[in-house]
């Protein structure tokens, strides 16, 4: 039985309890799918988790304004996460996908929130370039002025949900200033003239991921998001709120990993006795809990900063990025190790896990950008 005492701890409000409960419920009922077509998992987990309620929290309610809720973020990802990578996915996709909408959008741009929010849309975040990764700022990608257009030329690259979405958050180059004080962020429907699915792209856990062209796509000047050089401010604040819950859904896989190892340690004898009672096991199962607690403690602790009104938790994100992906990948690994020869043979819920995890050291900033941005911000 998972560990759910966390839920007791002072940064939640019963809302938060009994939406965890609901979720996990849905989740031990519909989950894990079949991840041999991963477009189609993606569309029909969006769907699913849609028609249940449980796409709300990703972004703004037009009927009900309010802020989003990093708590519930968090814990939907976590929990998702601790079910099955993919649903983790498709959840966190449709979130920062229409972050920008929901933090900077106009009430027209906005109208897209109730279709993604009910997963009649699939959205993405179009961010990262093939020169430019963390380095936001050094992205190449231009939109130029024409008229009452802008036209977007250029390379997006490793984008989730590329070629599955129907709607996609661009950041370009539109050149108020040097550097970062040029990009603008841009709405572009997946349907509009020039934009290409220039290659798909394969990783270790199949996700749905692409590298995209825009080839002169024409946009209005109103598919903009924000102010002209507003955009990596906008992607900045995007982040804030959503890095925190990438901890959370590697806490997911940690818990996950965790609770496999303490049933194979249970239930698997050696030298006749339950593996459990061996002291160097025990060392591990130790080391792990206390990963999974303190990354817990660190993500929680930037989502009810955030939720409580902070302007920027660029610190504590961090940290808690940081820390809960590192240490969730030690946690697997430790379970890989126990496990033994079932650990690394495929199919077995802990080998996904392994390769469910490294991404998540890497995407919204590397674990070594994350490194520069605490400095920076204790500097």
């Amino acid at each position: 039985m998972p560990d759910r005492s966390f839920l007791d701890w002072p940064f939640f409000e019963q809302r938060h309890r009994d939406w965890a409960d609901k979720l996990d419920a849905w989740c031990a009922k519909n989950l894990p799918v079949d991840h041999s077509d991963v477009d189609a998992a993606c569309r029909d987990l969006v769907a699913r988790l849609g028609e249940a309620g449980f796409l709300k929290p990703t972004a703004f309610d037009t009927d009900n304004p309010g802020p989003l809720d990093v708590r519930t973020l968090c814990l939907t990802r976590e929990t998702l996460a601790r079910h099955d990578g993919l649903a983790d996915f498709a959840f966190a996709m449709q979130g920062l996908g229409t972050g920008a909408i929901s933090l900077f959008g106009t009430p027209e741009q906005q109208q897209w929130l109730d279709r993604t929010r009910a997963g009649k849309a699939i959205s993405a975040f179009a961010l990262s370039e093939p020169r430019s990764g963390s380095d936001v700022a050094n992205m190449d990608m231009t939109a130029t002025r024409d008229g009452d257009d802008y036209v977007l030329s250029g390379e997006k690259t490793w984008i989730s949900n590329g070629g599955i979405a129907d709607l996609y958050t661009v950041f370009a180059r539109t050149g108020e200033a040097p550097g970062a004080k040029g990009i603008s962020a841009f709405l572009v429907p997946a349907d509009t003239p020039g934009l290409e699915v220039a290659e798909r792209l394969d990783v270790i856990a199949p996700h749905p991921l692409a590298r995209l062209s825009f080839n002169d796509v024409r946009v209005p000047a109103s598919a903009m998001i924000g102010k002209p050089g507003d955009g990596f401010k906008i992607a900045m604040s995007v982040l804030d709120v959503f890095r925190s819950t990438v901890g959370a859904a590697a806490l997911g896989f940690a818990r996950r990993a965790l609770d496999e190892t303490l049933d194979r340690a249970g239930n698997r004898e050696l030298f006749g006795a339950p593996l459990f009672e061996l002291q160097m096991v025990q060392g591990h199962i130790a080391d792990m809990a206390l990963d999974v607690d303190a990354a817990a403690l660190l993500i929680y602790r930037a989502a009810w900063t955030k939720d409580m009104g902070a302007p920027r938790v660029t610190r504590e994100a961090a940290m808690a990025k940081l820390f809960a992906t590192d240490r969730a990948q030690q946690v697997i690994d430790k379970a890989v190790q126990i496990h033994g020869g079932d650990g690394v043979r495929r199919g077995h819920i802990v080998e996904s896990l392994y390769r469910e995890i490294r991404a998540l050291r890497i995407y919204e900033g590397a674990s070594d950008v994350q490194k520069v941005v605490i400095a920076r911000q204790i500097k």
